[in-house]
């Protein structure tokens, strides 16, 4: 029986369970999801220390200074980053110091190395006295120890990396990366290379599903190719299904002479979840879950449909599988009007951007399911209920960000 997109997506988020995380070093950690809440171990900065190179003094030493009438202090010792003060700072002395260097006892301010005599002399001359407390970093101002750093379900990014790596991690504990396994069906099929002849055409399936799960936080386990024969379908099969834990198949799912996927899957002990969908393109969706739990996702052949229900359903319980919160819809304003289908959920490849404080979004030119070049440039998904009305320009229109889309890429102008 035939389902609507919710009550598909609802059915796959609730199939999937995250994986069980691991614990991971730093230079291995970029991409993946925290699986722990990370405390700070110590306040940051860890001492009270100079902002500036320049002298640590007393901010009473040199009140009432100018520049015609500077302050003359004593220089008493010379404090490098990653060294201890010898002494404190006395009445009339100070310290030469170092960007990072601790503060010594004493010492409340730091005047900048240009407001001075400079560097190499016993003594230095202060020509301009900054404000009090000036040029120091103090102690946990910045984080306090036991404060919370990184919350879990935290995508790691090179700034989550910085942040660890300041507080002494060597490594934290992520989610499990999903191993996914891919198989195209069609004897039509080519690789890329290949001479593609009378009705060959070329296996794209293969390659953009590859690239999507690699853009979507999944490791490739297994990738397969299989005619439209049972015989050697079954064994691509069961190649594909070793050691992954999720199964992305494309071609063979829908009612045609050869379409043997769905056969074969349940064959194989494959659980039906749902079997085709309530939208265009990309009703003949198959949803499934292995003896031990493993999703399965028979796309269809046709490679826009099944870059849609990649997009819609697969990406979720990737994300799912990684702990990762979904990144949901946003609302654009149609810049061109859009032709909802009368009885199903439509969805198109389109774009969305930003200009002059407005989220605008527009479809691909190409609307056909069969025409891949549509994919390009596109940066998201835009989709409608069903509906007997076009929508006209100026309507909200909720839009579906790919995975791989980066937020610059909303060619953002006017802010």
């Amino acid at each position: 029986m035939m389902i609507t997109v919710h009550e598909a997506f609802r059915i796959v988020t609730e199939s999937v369970l995250p994986i069980a995380p691991q614990r991971i070093s730093l230079s291995d950690m970029l991409g993946r999801t925290l699986a722990e809440d990370v405390a700070a171990p110590f306040p940051l900065p860890r001492f009270t220390n100079a902002a500036m190179d320049g002298f640590a003094l007393r901010m009473e030493d040199i009140a009432g200074l100018s520049e015609d009438l500077p302050v003359r202090l004593k220089i008493t010792q010379e404090i490098a980053a990653g060294s201890l003060s010898s002494s404190p700072v006395l009445p009339g002395c100070c310290g030469q110091i170092m960007t990072g260097a601790p503060m010594p006892e004493g010492a409340d301010t730091v005047v900048p190395f240009e407001d001075t005599s400079g560097f190499g002399e016993e003594s230095v001359l202060v020509y301009k006295a900054p404000k009090p407390k000036a040029n120091v970093r103090y102690r946990g101002e910045e984080i306090r120890e036991g404060e919370l750093l990184l919350r879990k379900g935290t995508p790691v990014s090179p700034a989550e990396i910085a942040v660890l790596a300041s507080f002494g991690y060597a490594s934290a504990l992520v989610t499990g990366l999903p191993r996914v396994s891919i198989l195209t069906v069609g004897d039509e099929l080519r690789m890329p290379g290949e001479k593609a002849e009378h009705a060959a055409i070329y296996n794209s399936n293969r390659f953009m599903l590859e690239a999507a799960c690699r853009a979507s936080g999944a490791e490739i386990a297994v990738i397969r190719h299989a005619p439209d024969e049972k015989v050697a379908l079954r064994e691509a099969l069961h190649d594909a299904m070793d050691g992954c834990d999720l199964l992305v198949t494309a071609g063979g799912i829908s009612t045609g002479r050869y379409d043997f996927m769905q056969e074969l899957l349940e064959e194989k002990g494959v659980e039906r979840k749902f079997w085709t969908v309530a939208q265009k393109p990309g009703k003949p969706l198959y949803f499934g879950a292995t003896s031990d739990n493993r999703p399965v996702f028979a796309l269809p052949g046709n490679p826009v449909s099944a870059m849609v229900c990649f997009v819609k359903y697969v990406v979720p319980a990737l994300c799912r599988f990684q702990g990762r919160e979904l990144s949901g819809s946003i609302l654009a304003e149609l810049v061109t009007s859009f032709v909802p289908d009368r009885k199903r959920y439509r969805i198109l490849f389109g774009k969305v951007w930003l200009e002059n404080g407005r989220l605008l979004c527009t479809a691909a030119s190409k609307v056909e399911s069969h025409m891949i070049t549509s994919l390009s440039g596109a940066n998201c998904l835009l989709e409608a209920d069903p509906s007997g009305d076009v929508f006209p320009a100026g309507t909200l229109l909720s839009c579906t960000l790919l995975p791989w889309a980066m937020l610059s890429s909303l060619e953002c102008t006017g802010l």
